[in-house]
C-alpha cells in the first residue's frame, strides 16, 4: 500500500533523438507506457506541424478502414477479434509490422485501395443489378394485379360491356367494384373506340399513396379514376438496401393533356411507371408475364452470385479489419506525439516530458534499443530537466480491487503530486459507513452475493461490445462485494434479518407474562458479563415496547462517534501532508488551531458518551437514593406514607422523602444530582457554549473546570487560526523589503525578483505560500484565511450534524423493512390461506427489491459517497492535481472502436 500512500514520484526529462529513429523510438516508449510528454510547440497550429502530412494519411487510411468495415456489418459478416490489447502491443514487432513506418503505411494503404475499390465495383454492379431485378420484380406485380384484380375495372369502363362485371375480380382484388356503367346505355350508338380509356400502371411507395390520390384528383380534377393493390413482400431498395412497403396503382383518365400531367405526378412521386396498355388482351399479357418472370429468374440469379462475392471478400477482410484499425491509430499516434517535438538542432528532435522516477533506466534501454534494430548508431539521449519543473501529474499504481476506490475519489478531484491519497481510507471506510446505513443480513446478502457473482465472471468485463452501465458495475464489483459484506456485519450487530430478530446465542431476556406492557427478567444478576449477548443486539430488544428508543439512542451516538473520528482523522493527515511539504507555517497556523479545536469540544463530545456508556448509573443511582437501613443494608428500607420506620443515605444521615439528591449523593461532584442521576448528553454540550463553568448533571469531579478550560481553548483557537498566518506573512514581507532596500541597479533587482520567483515556484511548496518574488496582497491575504476559518468552524458543527444521516438512514431502512414484512407478509400469514400468503410473497419480494435493494441501496450509497467528498476529503484534501496520461499504446488501442 506504500505505492497508494501517496502518488509516484515522477521526473521531468528531456529526450534528445536522432529524426531517421524518431518513429521508432517513440514506439518503443509507447510501449512501455512510462512518458507523458508536453508540447514544445504551442504557437503552432496543427496543420503547421511537422507530421501533418503522415496523420492525414493514416485519417485517409482509417476511413477506408471503416468504409470495408461498414460494408462487413452490412453483409451480416461477424467481424474476428484482434485478441487482447496487450498481447496485440507486446506481440507488435514479433508479428513483422515493426519496419519502417512508411513502409508499414504504404502497405496497408495498397492493400485497402485494392479492396475498397473492389467493394466499390461490386456494390456498383449490386446496385445495378438489384435496379433491374426490382423492375422486373414490380412489373411482374403489376401484371399479375392486372390479371387479377384490375380486370373487373376495364370490363366496368367499357362501353359494349357496361352492364356486367366480374366477380371473379371482386373476390382476388379485395376492392369496391363500379357495378354501374360510366356512360347511360341510350349512348351505346357511339364507336367503342371514340369511348375507349388510356390507362397509366405503375408502382409507388405505400407511404405516398395519400398524397399521390390528393395530388392526381387536384391536378385532374377529379376526371381520372384510380385505384390501388397492395404488394404482399416489401421490396429492398437498390440504393439504401431498405426494406420499402409499395403498391401497384392503375390510372384511367380520357385525355391527351391529363395524360401529361398523370406522368408528372407519377415522376415527381418517384413512382415507376409500366406500359400495359393491352388489358383487353389477356393472351398477350400472360406471355408478356412469362417472359418477365424468366427475366426475373435470371437477374436473380446474377444478383445472387454478385452477394455471395461481396461475402466471401468480406469475410477475408472481416478478419483483418481490426487489426488495421489498431496499427493505424498506433501509428496515428506516434506521429501526433512527435508533433510534440521541437527540431532544434540539424537532424535531431528534442521533447520533454514527465516520466515515473523508476522507469527512467528502462526508457534509456527502451530507446538503444530501437536504434539498434535500426542499425544506427546510439545518439538518443534522456536526461534529467535541471530547469524549473511544472506541476508534476499525480499517478497511482492501481489493481482490481483499489482502481473502484480511486476513480470514486478523481471523480471529485485529482490528488496533488505526493498529496496523501484519500482513496486508501476510501477503501476501507465508504463500504463500512455503506453498511451503516444499509445494515441488514438478508439485503446485505443479495448484495454480497450480486458482489461475488460479478467477481466470479470478470471476465466477462474484458468483451468489448458490453455496455457502459455494466462495465461500470463490473469495474466496481471488489467496491460492491465489500459493502454486501459490512452491511451484513452491520446487521449482526443490529440484529436485524429482513426486518426479523435472529435469536442465534439465546436471548437473556424472558417474559414471564406476555401481555403487553409487561417487563422482561434477565436469565441474571445486572453486570454479570456472562449473561451479556456475545455479538450485536439482544434479540428481546427488537419485542420491546422501547424498541425505537433505545435504537435510535445507540444508532445516533455512534453515528456521531464515527464521524468524529473520521473528521479528526482528516485533520491529522492535513497536518501529516504540511510535515511532509515542510509547510511548518501551515502547521503550526493551521493544523494545531484546527486539531485542538476539534478535539475540545468535538473530541470531548465523543469522551462523554464513553464516560456515559461506561458508568453503572444502577449503582450511582442507589448511593443518591434513600433506602438503606441503620445497617447500611441498600433497599432495606422503603418510604411508605403509612410506615413510621426511618431510612438512612448511603454515608448513614437519617432521611425522608422531601430529601434532595444532591443532600443523599456522596460523590459530591456539584450540580443538581451530584453525580448520581444520569445527564441529558445534549444538554451538558449545550451548556459548555450557552452556560460555562455550569454542569447540571456531572458525571465526575471537577467536569466544570475541564468544560470551562476546553472552551477557552477552543475560544482561542478561532483567532489563532484566524489572524496568526496573515499577520506572519505581512511581517515577513516587509523584512524582506527592507533588507533590499537602499541604492541598487533596477536591471539586478528584477533579476533577483525572478530568482526569487523561481525559487519559490519548485516543488513541495504549499499553495498558501506567498513567496517573496511575487505581489503580495496583505487584504487578499486575510480574506482568503478569514473564509477558511469560517468555513472550518462552521463546518465542524454543521459536518457533525450531518453525519447523523448515518442514523436516519438506518433507522428508515429498518422501519421500511418492518412496514413491509407485517403488512405484505405477516397480515396474509395471519390468514392461514396459502393463496393469500403467496401472493402476500409476491408483494413483499417486488416491494423489497425495488424499494430497499435498489431505491435504498443507491440512497445509501449516495450519502456515504458525500460523507466522504464533503466531511472527510475538506479537512486535508486540495483535490487540484491531474492525472498522469502517458503515451501508452495500450490506453490508445482500447479507445479504438470500429462502431
Amino acid at each position: 500500500m506504500g505505492s497508494w500512500w501517496r502518488s509516484e514520484e515522477m521526473e521531468y526529462v528531456s529526450i534528445i533523438m536522432s529524426e531517421d529513429a524518431a518513429h521508432s523510438c517513440i514506439r518503443e516508449l509507447g510501449q512501455m507506457g512510462c512518458i507523458q510528454f508536453t508540447d514544445l510547440n504551442p504557437d503552432l497550429t496543427p496543420f503547421q506541424r511537422r507530421y501533418v502530412a503522415y496523420i492525414k494519411r493514416c485519417d485517409e487510411i482509417e476511413r477506408k478502414i471503416r468504409y470495408v468495415h461498414g460494408e462487413v456489418v452490412k453483409l451480416g459478416v461477424p467481424v474476428q477479434s484482434a485478441g487482447a490489447v496487450d498481447h496485440f502491443v507486446d506481440n507488435a514487432f514479433a508479428s513483422g509490422d515493426g519496419g519502417s513506418a512508411a513502409s508499414l503505411l504504404e502497405s496497408l494503404e495498397s492493400k485497402l485501395d485494392q479492396y475498397e475499390q473492389q467493394l466499390l465495383d461490386l456494390n456498383k454492379y449490386n446496385t445495378k443489378l438489384m435496379e433491374e431485378y426490382n423492375n422486373k420484380v414490380e412489373l411482374h406485380h403489376v401484371l399479375h394485379k392486372s390479371r387479377t384484380v384490375f380486370m373487373s375495372e376495364v370490363h366496368t369502363l367499357d362501353l359494349g360491356d357496361s352492364g356486367s362485371t366480374h366477380s371473379d375480380g371482386e373476390k382476388k382484388g379485395g376492392l369496391a367494384m363500379v357495378e354501374a356503367p360510366l356512360m347511360p346505355s341510350d349512348r351505346a350508338g357511339y364507336q367503342a373506340d371514340e369511348m375507349s380509356f388510356t390507362n397509366v400502371a405503375g408502382v409507388l411507395p405505400t407511404a405516398d399513396k395519400a398524397r399521390f390520390e390528393r395530388m392526381l384528383f387536384r391536378a385532374t380534377r377529379g376526371n381520372c379514376y384510380v385505384r390501388f393493390a397492395d404488394i404482399e413482400d416489401p421490396i429492398r431498395d437498390a440504393s439504401t438496401g431498405n426494406e420499402i412497403s409499395k403498391v401497384v396503382f392503375i390510372i384511367f383518365f380520357k385525355s391527351t393533356a391529363i395524360e401529361g400531367k398523370v406522368k408528372r405526378i407519377c415522376d415527381a412521386f418517384s413512382a415507376h411507371r409500366f406500359d400495359i396498355r393491352n388489358l383487353d388482351r389477356p393472351r398477350d399479357i400472360d406471355a408478356q408475364q412469362e417472359a418477365n418472370y424468366r427475366e426475373m429468374e435470371d437477374a436473380k440469379k446474377i444478383l445472387d452470385k454478385n452477394t455471395e462475392t461481396r461475402i466471401r471478400l468480406c469475410v477475408e477482410l472481416a478478419q483483418h479489419v481490426e487489426e488495421w484499425l489498431w496499427v493505424v491509430r498506433r501509428e496515428k499516434s506516434t506521429y501526433h506525439t512527435l508533433n510534440l517535438f521541437r527540431s532544434d538542432v540539424g537532424n535531431f528532435l528534442r521533447g520533454q516530458g514527465w516520466i515515473l522516477k523508476d522507469s527512467v533506466g528502462k526508457a534509456r534501454s527502451a530507446l538503444d534499443r530501437a536504434q539498434a534494430t535500426l542499425n544506427l548508431p546510439s545518439t538518443s539521449m534522456i536526461e534529467r530537466v535541471m530547469d524549473i519543473w511544472p506541476t508534476p501529474p499525480t499517478h497511482f499504481r492501481t489493481n482490481k480491487f483499489t482502481d473502484a476506490y480511486q476513480e470514486f475519489v478523481n471523480t471529485y478531484g485529482v490528488p496533488r503530486y505526493r498529496e496523501i491519497n484519500p482513496a486508501l481510507f476510501t477503501a476501507a471506510t465508504f463500504p463500512f459507513l455503506f453498511g451503516v446505513m444499509y445494515g441488514d443480513i438478508g439485503h446485505g446478502s443479495c448484495l454480497l452475493i450480486g458482489g461475488i457473482y460479478l467477481i466470479l465472471t470478470e471476465k466477462k468485463a474484458e468483451n468489448r461490445g458490453m455496455d457502459e452501465m455494466m462495465k461500470g458495475m463490473y469495474s466496481a464489483r471488489y467496491m460492491l462485494f465489500m459493502m454486501g459484506l459490512y452491511s451484513v456485519y452491520c446487521g449482526f450487530i443490529y440484529n436485524d434479518f429482513f426486518s426479523l430478530a435472529l435469536n442465534v446465542f439465546g436471548s437473556n431476556f424472558k417474559y414471564l407474562d406476555r401481555e403487553s406492557g409487561e417487563e422482561a427478567e434477565m436469565n441474571g444478576e445486572y453486570g454479570d458479563s456472562s449473561k451479556v449477548y456475545p455479538f450485536g443486539v439482544d434479540p428481546a430488544w427488537h419485542i420491546s415496547d422501547n424498541e425505537l428508543l433505545f435504537f435510535n439512542s445507540m444508532k445516533m451516538k455512534m453515528s456521531v462517534v464515527l464521524g468524529i473520528i473520521q473528521m479528526t482523522l482528516g485533520i491529522v493527515l492535513k497536518g501529516v501532508n504540511a510535515l511532509y511539504f515542510h509547510s511548518y507555517l501551515d502547521l503550526i497556523c493551521e493544523f494545531i488551531p484546527m486539531i485542538l479545536f476539534d478535539v475540545g469540544f468535538f473530541g470531548y463530545m465523543v469522551i462523554l458518551i464513553f464516560v456515559k456508556w461506561s458508568i453503572n448509573w444502577d449503582e450511582r443511582m442507589q448511593k443518591g437514593s434513600c433506602n438503606y437501613d441503620i445497617n447500611g443494608v441498600a433497599g432495606g428500607c422503603q418510604l411508605t406514607d403509612d410506615d413510621d420506620s426511618q431510612c438512612y443515605s448511603y454515608n448513614g444521615d437519617p432521611c425522608d422523602a422531601s430529601t434532595e439528591v444532591v443532600d443523599l449523593c456522596p460523590l459530591d461532584y456539584g450540580g443538581s444530582g451530584d453525580g448520581c442521576q444520569p445527564p441529558n448528553l445534549i444538554t451538558t454540550l449545550i451548556n459548555i457554549a450557552l452556560a460555562p463553568g455550569a454542569v447540571d448533571e456531572p458525571m465526575y469531579e471537577g467536569q466544570a473546570g475541564v468544560q470551562t478550560f476546553l472552551l477557552l481553548m477552543a475560544f482561542f483557537c478561532v483567532p489563532w487560526l484566524l489572524c496568526v498566518k496573515p499577520f506572519y506573512l505581512k511581517f515577513t514581507h516587509k523584512e524582506v523589503q527592507v533588507s533590499n532596500t537602499g541604492a541598487s541597479n533596477p536591471l539586478l533587482d528584477s533579476q533577483d525578483g525572478a530568482s526569487d520567483r523561481e525559487s519559490s515556484g519548485g516543488m513541495g511548496q504549499s499553495s498558501n505560500d506567498h513567496g517573496h518574488g511575487e505581489e503580495f496582497d496583505f487584504g487578499e491575504v486575510f480574506i482568503h484565511q478569514a473564509i477558511e476559518t469560517i468555513e472550518f468552524v462552521l463546518g465542524m458543527v454543521s459536518n457533525t450534524a450531518s453525519y447523523l444521516r448515518l442514523w436516519a438512514l438506518s433507522l428508515a431502512h429498518s422501519e421500511l423493512a418492518t412496514v413491509f414484512w407485517s403488512k405484505a407478509m405477516l397480515s396474509m400469514i395471519n390468514t392461514n390461506n396459502p393463496v393469500m400468503i403467496y401472493f402476500g410473497y409476491a408483494v413483499f419480494a417486488a416491494v423489497s427489491f425495488a424499494v430497499l435493494l435498489c431505491m435504498d441501496l443507491l440512497e445509501c450509497f449516495l450519502h456515504a459517497l458525500r460523507l466522504h467528498w464533503v466531511e472527510f476529503q475538506n479537512k486535508f484534501f486540495k483535490a487540484d492535481g491531474y492525472r498522469f496520461q502517458p503515451f501508452d499504446f495500450k490506453a490508445v488501442l482500447s479507445r479504438a472502436n470500429l462502431d
